[in-house]
């Protein structure tokens, strides 16, 4: 099961908890339901679990919630903290691995990080990244997530994912965990790849390549751009408004929706990611559509003068 398939999966089970979702919601439930088998496989797999666990005491689905609130605004919150007990656990469990909450260096959705390494090296962690380090033996492992590391001197890093590994010398490489393998875009210098199979090849400064379960794929150049997040940017050139906002939810905490008919948009700029919701806003003054923040963690984006 993806983490895109199991976060798309709590979100949907989280807002039919709510009691807030309108006729489209289940509509449109029914068509992301039906567009895949996975998605119909892992929604069966959430409300089998979520029946299992639906004779639990509300007050230990409602401890970690703030005090009771009147109207519409404390019932979500009250089906939101139900449903976030369990099956929304239960899946976010599998879209971070265990072994993520055991590594030595981990961050949380939004949050990025940048360590000193020795002989001048760095490493950088993007949002909800895990990794193990062991710098005696100068190797890294990329548990989840996305990182970048710069080794300027020519004694060796080697950088683990599950696919392979990268030995990287005198390079700055990224190297980012997707749900079919390891996107491995190398900025300058050449990096070494080592394939599940034992296969090598290498990368070179402007080349980027997936490395999955079959080996490394074929090259291709890529716009250094893409890799803004190291300086806390996220950069569009005409790009689909769609595109974007996958990019931009993964620096936010909760749930981000949008009407189908806004993907199409097209969005150029660079935007701080330190402050998801001001692009939010941002971005909706110039593209003309509206903003609805049900709490901080609930938000949806609907074309002007549509309801949310």
């Amino acid at each position: 099961m993806s983490r895109d398939v199991a976060r798309a999966a709590a979100q949907w089970l989280a807002l039919l908890e709510s009691g807030a979702a309108t006729e489209r919601d289940h509509a449109a439930l029914q068509h992301w339901r039906d567009s895949h088998p996975q998605h119909e496989q892992t929604w069966q797999k959430a409300q089998t679990l979520r029946q299992r666990f639906s004779n639990l005491p509300p007050a230990l689905a409602m401890a970690s919630l703030d005090r009771p609130q009147p109207g519409r605004r404390a019932v979500l919150k009250r089906a939101l903290g139900v449903a976030a007990l369990v099956p929304t656990a239960w899946l976010i469990s599998r879209q971070l691995p265990l072994e993520a909450w055991r590594a030595d260096v981990r961050t949380a959705t939004g949050e990025r990080q940048r360590l000193p390494l020795a002989d001048g090296a760095s490493l950088q962690l993007n949002t909800a990244t895990a990794v193990d380090v062991d710098l005696a033996q100068r190797h890294i492992t990329l548990v989840d997530g996305e990182l970048a590391l710069n080794v300027p001197g020519a004694a060796a890093m080697t950088v683990y994912t599950r696919y392979g590994q990268l030995r990287v010398s005198q390079a700055d490489v990224c190297v980012r965990q997707l749900a079919a393998g390891c996107r491995v875009s190398v900025l300058k210098g050449a990096v070494q790849v080592r394939d599940a199979n034992g296969q090598v090849s290498t990368l070179r400064g402007g080349q980027q390549a997936l490395l999955n379960a079959t080996g490394l794929g074929a090259s291709l150049p890529f716009d250094v751009l893409q890799l803004g997040w190291r300086d806390g940017v996220l950069t569009a050139q005409n790009q689909a408004l769609g595109d974007f906002l996958r990019e931009l939810e993964r620096y936010r905490p909760g749930v981000l929706r949008w009407d189908p008919s806004l993907e199409t948009l097209r969005v150029t700029g660079s935007f701080r990611l330190d402050d998801t919701d001001s692009v939010l806003g941002l971005l909706a003054s110039t593209l003309g559509f509206e903003v609805h923040a049900r709490t901080r963690y609930w938000v949806t984006l609907t074309a002007a003068g549509a309801n949310a």
